[in-house]
């Protein structure tokens, strides 16, 4: 590996786990361990790490994050296909929950044309999408609009889950991870997952790989309540036998 390279690995495997050690990157780089302090002193410098004994933290904090218009530009093809896959788990005539987000955004996308399905979503984004679906009954949770987010939260948007009950709830996440189960970056979002997966039969999380083995800020459920999980096929294969080992369908496409 190239320093570019070995460097983006260190931020990956601290985006998944939030730390790093010293001999762990040097076998998987393939280089020595002091190559590797030379790489995390420079992304210490850089204000992208946090340098601790054998190793590195993450200097990015679990409640950070990135503006929807940087997130909606990674991984889109993953996204995309994520997307589609979901789709085809939706049959005509379901109940459903589509969450905020740009990965269920591409859910919605997909659902475009669909026939029967009544549609309840705190996305401001994915109302605009299916306005015009005149074959589907498209409800809005209403409640505090989150600026950049566009997203509603609030009593207002968690009352409107508690009302209905659900077949299918198609959530997006900030991480998934075994032992922490579904998190999120922001508190106020989180509050809303946890009254929409409550109130779903199915639970459906739509997640590209930077999420699979990250924990963000908040909770919203363990890991049990998922029933499948789809993804794309970069995540790393002892992560994805976890999960399946968890009892959790994962879909990689």
């Amino acid at each position: 590996m190239d320093v570019r390279e070995r460097r983006e690995l260190v931020l990956g495997l601290l985006s998944q786990r939030g730390e790093v050690s010293v001999a762990e990157v040097s076998t998987v780089a393939g280089v020595s361990e002091m190559t590797v302090r030379r790489d995390l002193d420079a992304l210490q410098r850089e204000g992208l790490v946090r340098r601790v004994h054998g190793g590195a933290i993450t200097a990015v904090s679990r409640s950070y994050e990135p503006p929807f218009s940087v997130r909606a530009g990674r991984a889109i093809d993953a996204k995309r296909r994520i997307g589609s896959a979901v789709a085809e788990l939706i049959a005509d005539g379901e109940t459903l929950i589509l969450d905020v987000g740009t990965t269920v955004l591409e859910v919605a996308r997909a659902l475009r044309g669909r026939r029967n399905l009544t549609v309840l979503t705190a996305s401001l984004r994915i109302l605009d999408l299916l306005s015009e679906e005149r074959d589907m009954t498209v409800m809005a949770a209403g409640g505090l609009l989150r600026p950049g987010e566009l997203s509603f939260v609030g009593d207002l948007a968690e009352r409107a889950f508690d009302e209905l009950l659900f077949d299918t709830f198609v959530m997006g996440v900030g991480g998934i991870a075994v032992e922490a189960g579904l998190t999120e970056f922001n508190l106020d979002d989180a509050r809303v997952k946890k009254h929409a997966v409550a109130s779903a039969r199915r639970c459906i999380v739509a997640a590209d790989s930077s999420k699979l083995g990250n924990v963000a800020f908040a909770r919203i459920a363990p890991l049990e309540r998922v029933d499948v999980l789809v993804t794309d096929a970069d995540g790393a294969p002892d992560v994805l036998d976890a999960f399946r080992a968890a009892d959790v369908e994962v879909l990689t496409v």
